[in-house]
């Protein structure tokens, strides 16, 4: 049922029914407060009348006894003076010994002492007691009747008897009208004012809120943009703040992922486009010098045979070289390589590694310096993606060394890492390589020749790396190269 009305509607509602609840709780309160004033007001006026009627009238004879046919007169006349009050003689047990009220209107002969006790005793007023006339309690009046220091019973007067009543009654009910009324009145001009108030500071933040969250399934990722680039509301404890906050928080999160998305689909076109056109040259090359060889093998002297089959060898490595490169690369983005983590020591691979490496350095007269100041504690690490990693910078280094260069390998503790440095005194990487030198090529650039766009070797170094929890970079150099990793211990 509830759910066929807004929210806006609900929260009307709620606080129109808070506000009649309110006034109905007010209205009780405030009329039980005003019969206890005033009943307490009553009594406190009126809390001597028996005494001074004792003192002033003879209730009992000259034996002590209560004469019911003397004092029926006196009782008649001192209630016409006051209509309000009701005088009953009772007894020491509150049996009623003397009335004046008419035939059939007793209905309780014998009354509680209790509160006459009380009230004697000078307790907190009001306080209530039997009515004979009904069955209800009623503020009243008491004094006792002594004769030579014995108790021959009490003077008991109701304040408010029937007659009174019965007049307190007809403007109660025309007061408890009179206040409904306005009540009533007073709630239904509350009610429009919190409304108002409500839709105010509530409802058209939600609803201007609901517009925008709204607009995302009509122009998703353009309205998700402009909700993203509104500026965040200081909210305090304000929950519609609060809220429109954590949406717009949402909205950037999305954009910024959409970015990341859009950059990793313009970056899978460029590689696309980039290995395209390395895998183009060299077969080029290779179905260019083969069918040079099928077509003109008869004219071909044996040097020449024997250089163009050279060429198109060399020409079918790059392609399996690179094939190799690009297989490993997706295998590696995709999962599908994970690394088989064992204890080793990084200073034996880095001897191990330069070894392999020491014929090509002395062919090409490069001086190789290993650098391991003093025992390392292992690291657990792949051991074949680390000598990969390390196997690849150092060819690199070896490539760009010129004759008489020096290259250096260092390894040394930083904290809970394992740093590795491999430095050359080469020509240097250009700087107009250095920002996407561990990015995929891009071909689609048309500024970007081929030696001046970065291979996959560095890109597959880097994925390896970060699958340890590592990583790499290019260190500032004043010659050479010097690129520097490291590996979580």
């Amino acid at each position: 049922m509830m759910r066929r009305f807004s929210l806006s509607q609900r929260l009307t509602l709620l606080f129109t029914a808070l506000l009649l609840l309110c006034a109905t709780v007010a209205c009780a309160v405030q009329l039980y407060s005003s019969m206890q004033y005033g009943n307490a007001m009553v009594q406190r006026l009126s809390g001597g009348l028996a005494q001074q009627i004792v003192q002033r009238e003879a209730i009992l004879d000259a034996q002590g006894r209560v004469d019911r046919s003397a004092l029926k007169p006196l009782f008649d006349r001192l209630m016409t003076f006051n209509p309000s009050v009701e005088l009953y003689v009772v007894s020491p047990d509150g049996d009623i010994l003397a009335d004046a009220a008419p035939p059939g209107h007793i209905q309780r002969q014998k009354i509680d002492l209790v509160p006459i006790q009380n009230f004697l005793s000078g307790t907190v007023m009001p306080v209530f007691g039997d009515d004979p006339r009904s069955q209800n309690k009623k503020v009243f009046s008491a004094t006792p009747l002594r004769q030579d220091g014995e108790l021959k019973g009490y003077l008991y007067i109701i304040l408010q008897g029937e007659e009174s009543n019965a007049l307190a009654e007809m403007a109660w009910h025309k007061a408890l009208w009179s206040t409904a009324l306005w009540s009533m009145l007073l709630v239904a001009l509350f009610g429009l004012l919190a409304g108002l108030l409500l839709w105010y500071w509530v409802m058209r933040p939600v609803k201007e809120l609901t517009l925008d969250v709204a607009g995302l399934e009509q122009d998703s990722i353009s309205a998700i943009k402009q909700l993203a680039a509104q500026p965040l509301e200081p909210a305090g404890q304000d929950e519609v703040a609060i809220l429109r906050n954590t949406f717009i928080e949402l909205a950037r999160k999305i954009t910024s992922q959409w970015d990341r998305l859009a950059d990793s689909d313009r970056q899978r076109r460029e590689f696309i486009a980039n290995i395209s056109h390395d895998l183009r040259t060299p077969l080029t090359s290779l179905l260019g010098y083969l069918e040079t060889l099928s077509l003109k093998s008869a004219t071909l002297s044996p040097q020449e045979h024997q250089q163009y089959l050279a060429t198109a060898l060399r020409q079918g490595q790059k392609v399996r070289h690179l094939s190799q490169q690009l297989f490993e690369l997706a295998r590696l983005e995709h999962g599908g390589i994970k690394p088989q983590r064992e204890r080793f020591a990084m200073a034996e691979l880095i001897s191990d590694v330069a070894q392999k490496f020491e014929l090509a350095a002395r062919t090409r007269e490069l001086n190789l310096h290993i650098d391991v100041p003093g025992p390392l504690p292992q690291v657990l690490a792949d051991v074949s993606m680390i000598e990969r990693v390390v196997t690849n910078l150092l060819d690199n280094a070896i490539r760009h060394t010129p004759a008489g260069g020096d290259i250096r390998l260092a390894v040394w503790q930083e904290n809970d890492r394992l740093q590795v440095e491999v430095a050359d005194s080469g020509t240097g990487v250009d700087a107009a390589l250095r920002d996407d030198l561990f990015q995929r090529p891009s071909a689609l650039n048309p500024q970007a020749s081929r030696e001046h766009r970065g291979g996959l070797g560095l890109l597959i170094v880097k994925r390896m790396l970060e699958l340890h929890g590592g990583g790499i970079r290019l260190m500032e150099s004043v010659s050479g190269a010097r690129f520097r990793f490291f590996v979580p211990l």
